[in-house]
């Protein structure tokens, strides 16, 4: 969105408000002053799409023995690792684990 000041006063150039279609900023606030987002909110349609990246840090020798492991079991480090971590909880959540 471009803004143009002038004088303290503020309009946009060129961009209109997608929903409102107001092309300024005291128009917009009209516009919402008498509506919620819900009622243009699509429940079917996430709003974002992302993927949580999480790390654990691991030393360096364990490192390499889990990727010559993972590589002689033909699967990455990371499925390796995973399918280990899931048999120790199993293990110890288990009844008389």
């Amino acid at each position: 969105m471009t803004v143009i000041t002038l004088r303290g006063l503020y309009w946009m150039a060129e961009n209109q408000s997608s929903l409102s279609q107001a092309d300024s900023y005291e128009a917009i606030g009209e516009f919402w002053d008498t509506r919620d987002f819900t009622d243009f909110d699509d429940l079917a349609r996430p709003d974002v799409a992302f993927e949580i990246d999480d790390g654990v840090r691991i030393e360096a020798g364990l490192l390499s023995a889990l990727e010559k492991e993972a590589a002689a079991r033909g699967v990455s480090t990371e499925t390796l690792v995973n399918l280990w971590l899931l048999e120790k909880v199993q293990s110890i959540t288990a009844p008389g684990g």
